[in-house]
């Protein structure tokens, strides 16, 4: 229920929809004054959520920043979550921006950083098909020369909560030894850490995929752009789900 609810509910916390009804009273509204205070408000919630400069100073304020790692450690899985590929609707499946997530677990494989993979993650969508991600990311690893005995699969979770709990259920199985690396979007990861050390597994993160750069700003940074708003809209979901989660 928790789940289908925060799939049917998630349009009330995007700017765009609140930009939507603002501008659906201001519309409706016979009373001027009242009409030119909506039409404001919409403008500049418009504004504040497609500005670069605003979105990169709260981004570098909630990604979780890379340490390198100890060159000595080696760890014995690395636990990646899915939210990287997704169904092309014809059977199979394809890599999407986050693919990022992919690439540094080959790459903690290939340097031997890490002797085994857990991708975690089935169907998140609310009417799921048949897709399930963990799945068909293990078809693409032999690509890699990457043997099957050094992959495990979860394909059954649906969100971060699920990963974190079927994860812990599959590595209780292993036997493999803690702590394990956790690879996933640096955006991600703060919600991420907080759900697994929850569940009792001892992870250290392994951030990537980042979506801000650190270059200087620019004026163009305080111009709107439709990218600016698509991210805060995936900013302002962790955010939400970071406090549900504390609070659940």
């Amino acid at each position: 229920m928790y789940f289908i609810l925060s799939k049917v509910l998630l349009f009330l916390i995007l700017p765009i929809y609140w930009v939507a009804v603002l501008l659906v009273i201001a519309a409706a509204s016979k009373e001027r004054k009242r009409r030119k205070r909506f039409l404001i408000a919409a403008i500049i919630v418009l504004y504040v959520f497609s500005n670069h400069f605003l979105l990169d100073l709260f981004a570098r304020k909630w990604d979780v920043q890379f340490q390198p790692l100890n060159n000595k450690q080696h760890y014995s899985c690395a636990i990646v979550l899915g939210g990287f590929s997704a169904s092309d609707g014809h059977g199979g499946g394809y890599f999407s921006f986050s693919a990022d997530r992919f690439i540094q677990a080959i790459k903690l494989i290939e340097t031997k950083k890490a002797s085994h993979l857990l991708i975690t993650g089935g169907n998140g969508n609310l009417l799921p098909e048949g897709f399930r991600e963990a799945a068909w990311v293990k078809t693409q690893l032999p690509q890699f020369n990457i043997p099957d005995s050094a992959v495990l699969i979860e394909n059954n979770s649906k969100n971060t909560f699920e990963n974190a709990k079927f994860s812990k259920v599959l590595l209780q199985k292993t036997h493999l030894p803690p702590p394990y690396l956790l690879v996933t979007s640096a955006f991600h990861m703060r919600r991420s850490l907080m759900l697994f050390k929850h569940a009792g597994i001892p992870v250290i993160p392994y951030p990537c995929n980042y979506m801000v750069t650190k270059e200087q700003v620019k004026i163009a940074d305080f111009l709107p752009t439709s990218d600016a708003l698509s991210t805060w809209e995936i900013y302002i979901k962790e955010v939400v789900g970071y406090a549900v989660n504390y609070f659940k």
